[in-house]
């Protein structure tokens, strides 16, 4: 209980930790943008698509779930400085299952809402070209 008021008290004067971590890792917020536009490609906002997200926060990066909403405010308020081709240079020189990490993130958000847009498979087809990545490596990652 002290613990929990002791970190509220620090979140106060040094920001969200959620926020924080994502803020001090480009990667990790040029992957969390793409996942992002992933969601928004279709046009709409499911809550699937946005359930598949914060699961993708909380089991792959280990953003607590009280975090989550203030990580989403952060994208939002300075993801529009970040354009998708920035955001994927990022990844270009990481190790080859880091890539397929992100494809595999970006065609679990893409499939969440059981409908697959044009928007959303054009989207995951650039991404897959431009980190020259296999499709098939991302489906035998998910199998």
């Amino acid at each position: 209980m002290a613990f929990a008021f002791l970190d509220h008290i620090r979140s106060m004067f040094e920001g969200d930790p959620g926020v924080r971590k994502v803020a001090d890792d480009p990667v990790l917020s040029a992957e969390l943008l793409m996942l992002f536009r992933m969601i928004l490609a279709d046009g709409s906002v499911s809550d699937s698509e946005m359930e598949t997200f914060r699961r993708i926060c909380r089991d792959a990066f280990g953003i607590a779930e009280s975090s989550i909403d203030s990580v989403i405010e952060y994208l939002n308020e300075s993801g529009y400085e970040t354009t998708g081709a920035q955001a994927i240079a990022l990844f270009r020189d990481l190790p080859v299952e880091r890539r397929r990490v992100l494809a595999s993130h970006m065609a679990e958000i893409a499939k969440a809402d059981a409908s697959l847009a044009d928007t959303e498979i054009r989207l995951l087809k650039r991404t897959l070209e431009v980190l020259d990545v296999d499709p098939a490596d991302v489906v035998k990652r998910r199998d």
